[in-house]
Formats: C-alpha cells, sequence, structure tokens
C-alpha cells in the first residue's frame, strides 16, 4: 500500500520524478496564488488528507467481478487499517447498480449504507451517481442520503458537490447552476475550492456518456477563482485533465475497471485477472497541504494491502 504525505513545501518536478521512478504512482495538483490573508470561513488553514471512494455498483453480479459481493467490504476494512485517520471520506457516485425496481433499488440503497457505517471514520460525504439517481431523479437516494448536491468548508477549503446525474439527460440544470452561482459570489477570488462530481464536467468522451451536458457552464463559473480543483468518478480508471487552470482527476471504481476512452469500439469493462486479482480497482488517498502555493497530493491505493 502506497502513501501520501504532506509536507510543509511543495514536491518538486524533480522530486516527483524520483518518486514516479520507485514505481509510485503520485500525482500533485498544484494551486498557486493563495493568500492566508484571504482564506475563507471553515476553519484553520492546516494540512489534511481524505478518502475519495467512487463506483462501487453495489447489487451488481457476474463478470468481471467474481468478488462483487465482498469487493466493498474489503474496500472498508483496506480504508479502517489505515494508520493514519482520514480527517473525512467521500463516495463520489454510482453507490449502487442501477435496476428498475424501485424496491429492489431503496434495498440497495439501504444495503450500502450499512456497509458504509462500518467505516470507523463517520465525518463521510455521499453523492449520487447515474445509477443511484436518473431513473426516479434522485427520489430513493435522497430518502437516505440527503440532498443531491450541497457545499461544506473543512479547515479553509470550501467543497462543492454538484449533481450532474439526477437529471436523466446528464445535465446539471438551470436551478442547480444558479445555486453554483450564488454559492461561488460568497467566495472571494483566491479562497481554495473543490468540487466533488460524479460525471467529468468537461467532454472525455461524450460518445460514452462521459461528458456533462452543460458542464462548460460549470466549468465557466468556476474560472472566475484562481483555487479550483475537481474529483469525479464515473469512468472508472485515473484520469487527469485541465480546463485552464482547474485540474480535475478522477478515480478508479470499486466493482470493475473500465477501457481507456475510445481506445475499443465499446465501453465494456475490463475482464477479471485471475493471476492479479482486483487490478484495476482501487481508492484515493488526497493530502491537502496548507503551504504556499497549495499542493493536493493524490495517491491511488488497491483495494487489497500488496
Amino acid at each position: 500500500m502506497k502513501q501520501a504525505h504532506a509536507g510543509a513545501q511543495a514536491i518538486s518536478r524533480r522530486s516527483f520524478l524520483r518518486l514516479a521512478g520507485l514505481g509510485g504512482a503520485i500525482y500533485v495538483s498544484g494551486l498557486s496564488g493563495w493568500s492566508s490573508a484571504a482564506a475563507p470561513p471553515g476553519g484553520a488553514n492546516e494540512d489534511f488528507f481524505f478518502i475519495q471512494l467512487s463506483d462501487t455498483h453495489w447489487g451488481f453480479e457476474g463478470a468481471p467481478n467474481p468478488d462483487a459481493h465482498g469487493t466493498l467490504q474489503k474496500a472498508v476494512a483496506a480504508v479502517n487499517s489505515l494508520e493514519q485517520v482520514p480527517d473525512f471520506i467521500v463516495f463520489t457516485g454510482d453507490l449502487t447498480h442501477t435496476t428498475d425496481d424501485p424496491q429492489e433499488r431503496r434495498q440497495r440503497l439501504r444495503e450500502f449504507k450499512d456497509i458504509a457505517a462500518g467505516l470507523k471514520v463517520k465525518n463521510v460525504h455521499f453523492m449520487p451517481g447515474e445509477h443511484d439517481a436518473s431513473l426516479d431523479h434522485g427520489e430513493a437516494y435522497q430518502e437516505f442520503f440527503g440532498k443531491t448536491h450541497y457545499s461544506f468548508a473543512h479547515k479553509g477549503v470550501n467543497f462543492i458537490v454538484i449533481d450532474n446525474v439526477s437529471d436523466p439527460t446528464g445535465a446539471i440544470g438551470e436551478t442547480q447552476l444558479a445555486w453554483l452561482a450564488d454559492e461561488l459570489r460568497q467566495l472571494p477570488p483566491q479562497a481554495r475550492i473543490v468540487v466533488f462530481t460524479h460525471r467529468p464536467l468537461f467532454d472525455l468522451y461524450p460518445q460514452w456518456d462521459w461528458a456533462t451536458r452543460d458542464g462548460a457552464k460549470a466549468v465557466e463559473l468556476l474560472q472566475a477563482h484562481a483555487n479550483v480543483t475537481v474529483f469525479y468518478g464515473h469512468i472508472h480508471q485515473e484520469h487527469h485533465h485541465m480546463t485552464g487552470h482547474i485540474a480535475h482527476h478522477a478515480a478508479k471504481s470499486l466493482i470493475f475497471p473500465l477501457p481507456a476512452p475510445g481506445s475499443q469500439p465499446k465501453r465494456t469493462p475490463l475482464p477479471w485477472d485471475d493471476a492479479y486479482p482486483y487490478r484495476g480497482l482501487g481508492y484515493r488517498q488526497v493530502a491537502a497541504e496548507a503551504a504556499k502555493p497549495m499542493d493536493y497530493q493524490l495517491t491511488e491505493l488497491p483495494v487489497l494491502k500488496g
């Protein structure tokens, strides 16, 4: 299991290359220009880290994951075994696998919530994926987890959760965009902002539904702020992209990996490898530095310890 460390100084390009040469996977997204004099509300400017889990698809059965009923529990155990306790945990959507049966949908959400309750860290944030919410506009999801979009602050960082899945067309919608604009108006231009969403806000590969229909409007609103980073799921693989100065980072899935965008004719899951079980599955540890310029250090960790 790899470790991520938040130090007092930003990691240099030379240090990054040394770490990468050791076989690690450590990614750094620099956020420059933040001033402690303009720190937003929400706590002191302290280093911290959180865990991102995504695309658990509870209720999925069959190939390519023969351990579909056990992988989520193994991920919970892996997170619980971390020596350093994270400040919080966030699930970036597709908590459950889609079903046309409203009763079965609620049963899966209930079972997922019960398993997630086994996390030692009780500060856990949830958001829906299209598998949870698109068939009923998030009605069942809200019965178990509350609002589908919201904001919170932690140690001087402003976190914004955007729902781009409850609308079955894959849009954020004008009402939520107006809410986002109002949230951002309350923050100074140098505020430190982290956005969580399920689908990518940019057009990664629309042919595979890897986009948000009006995501460009959200990105345009966010561009007015200097320090913005987006974490998302949906594509079941690690991916990094820039829209101007905004860094977008995708997380691996906890059920099955998907191919690189456009690398094969169809968006079919990658096969299970008996020689390397759980390959391509994992979760992410994100360490946040309060140093100037502010950095996020990302480390992808496997479901099972190596």
